[in-house]
């Protein structure tokens, strides 16, 4: 080989990278992407998301049953939005675990009984979740976000707000606001010339303000009682279980937020008020009062002890409590109105509609409660007679199996999540438990889709239905107030059997179920009223 050859370079590699000897390949290479534009880039990288959003969805779905394939990045959101009770339906019947993915979130349907309730009774692998947006709304260091024994400590000091003792002593509050809002539905109805009107939207106003009694006595003021059930409506939105997971102003999440904090305002306020009566030594009218009791006397006990003074014949608090802020007190107080103002207000709108159908089932509730009265119509009742109106609380029992107001319990997964043999459930997913399927089951309830109060008044449903009956919940997350609610529903209706006659006016949506968060009749339930003559 002659030595005084000259070796042959590019004359494009000489010019861009001067000396440097450049393969042909990467000369290619290079000369490709420099031509590459910004809208090739930008779809190269959305394919590639894209591509990965299907192979991730696939992957979690695993053997379980659900779409084949995803909508790109947002799943079933458009159709979410507007959710339809047989499109849910159609889900828990595909099989015991099936799956959809939204956004970012997977999520796992448990539709039968023993899913449901493996759901409840694993807290080592799941803990309770509601929306993204509900950290936002309800403050994210709200107890219902905690976990574990941080939950068990906290809860043991709530306990003792809903024993029979404390719900005798809102009894009375809780019948003054119905004797108030049944005269005003007689008025209502009087004032439309005696025309049906929707009562939906009258039931989650009364519904707020026995609770707004209940839960924060007279601390709080009619207008802002009102201003609580006009306004709840919005939380409720933003609650959704499919929502944008921030807040954008003038959307849901964003009016929801601003509701939400005027609710907390108000209940700070109250909690202030309550703090200063109970330490003056004022009188339990409320779960507030109780609560601020509980911890007025824990301090009273805890300052004794490190003065080195006598506890002799002093009770010592059955929950040493610390002192928590109105602030804290008004995230807490909150989240009872937030269990109770939808699910109580959709079961107490089934029941007005259910009982106008079937006047033979009213009559009974009507002569039960007239009885435990000593026959005088105006009575207040006490815990013990109202306990004591078994056929009444039959029929509200019943009410909640063939109507339940919470559907679906969401929980989010802390770690992967072995359901079954065959399928874990990934860790970071949502997996939610369905309580309507379980209340259904025809191998439990005879005739499971009619409504029939006999099941549990002469017949064996609670024994047998026993782990069916999941309106409440179970496992360590057990709706605390259900004794409470299942009592304020009894009082009502017997009550508005005494006070009032109503008919329904059946339309052909009144059988058809509206979800929003709970459900509804579809056309809000016609009704009118009219003063009961004895």
């Amino acid at each position: 080989m002659n030595s005084n050859a000259t070796a042959f370079t590019s004359p494009l590699a000489s010019l861009r990278y001067g000396a440097v000897n450049v393969p042909p390949q990467v000369e290619y290479l290079v000369e490709t992407i420099s031509q590459v534009t910004g809208w090739q880039i930008f779809f190269t990288i959305l394919g590639l998301l894209v591509a990965y959003d299907q192979f991730m969805y696939i992957y979690q779905k695993g053997s379980i049953v659900g779409p084949s394939w995803k909508m790109p990045f947002i799943g079933p959101f458009l159709q979410s939005m507007n959710p339809k009770f047989e499109e849910y339906y159609a889900k828990w019947l595909s099989g015991p675990l099936s799956c959809v993915s939204v956004f970012h979130k997977f999520v796992v349907i448990a539709s039968t009984r023993d899913m449901a309730r493996k759901v409840f009774n694993s807290p080592a692998f799941v803990k309770p979740c509601v929306v993204d947006v509900a950290h936002k709304l309800l403050g994210a260091d709200n107890w219902v976000f905690l976990d574990g024994k941080a939950h068990v400590e906290y809860r043991k000091g709530l306990n003792g707000l809903f024993t029979r003792k404390a719900l005798e002593i809102y009894l009375p509050g809780q019948e003054a606001v119905y004797n108030r809002y049944f005269d005003s539905w007689l008025k209502i109805t009087k004032e439309n010339g005696g025309k049906p009107l929707p009562f939906m939207i009258h039931f989650r106003e009364i519904i707020t303000a026995v609770s707004c009694r209940t839960f924060v006595g007279h601390y709080i003021s009619d207008e802002a009682v009102k201003k609580i059930a006009d306004d709840y409506y919005l939380i409720t939105e933003a609650l959704e279980l499919v929502n944008f997971p921030i807040i954008i102003p003038f959307t849901k999440t964003w009016r929801g937020k601003k509701a939400a904090d005027m609710v907390l305002a108000e209940f700070s306020k109250c909690a202030a008020k309550s703090k200063v009566r109970m330490a003056a030594g004022g009188e339990i009218t409320c779960i507030l009062d109780a609560w601020v009791k509980q911890m007025v006397d824990s301090k009273r006990w805890r300052e004794a002890e490190e003065k080195g003074e006598a506890l002799e014949g002093v009770e010592k608090p059955t929950q040493m409590l610390r002192d928590f802020s109105d602030y804290e007190i008004a995230q807490t107080i909150f989240t009872f109105l937030f269990a109770s103002q939808d699910a109580t207000s959709s079961a107490s709108t089934w029941l007005f509609q259910t009982m106008a159908q079937r006047p033979d089932i009213l009559d009974r509730v009507r002569d039960e409660n007239l009885k435990t009265r000593n026959g005088n119509p105006n009575a207040p009742v006490t815990l013990d007679q109202l306990e004591s109106m078994a056929y009444t609380r039959a029929v509200v029992r019943e009410l909640l199996r063939y109507r339940p107001p919470v559907l679906m319990t969401p929980y989010v997964v802390k770690k992967a999540f072995p359901i079954t043999e065959t399928y874990t459930v990934p860790k970071g997913a949502m997996v939610i438990a369905t309580t309507y399927m379980a209340l259904r089951d025809p191998e439990v309830y005879e005739r499971p889709d009619e409504f029939d109060p006999e099941r549990y008044y002469t017949g064996d449903a609670e024994v047998k239905g026993a782990k069916n009956y999941l309106v409440f919940g179970t496992g360590p997350h057990y709706c605390l107030g259900q004794h409470y609610a299942q009592m304020n529903l009894v009082l009502m209706l017997g009550k508005a059997s005494l006070m009032m006659d109503w008919k329904h006016y059946p339309t052909p949506k009144s059988e058809e179920i509206e979800v929003f968060a709970t459900i509804f009749p579809k056309d809000h339930c016609p009704l009118t009223f009219e003063k009961r003559q004895w």
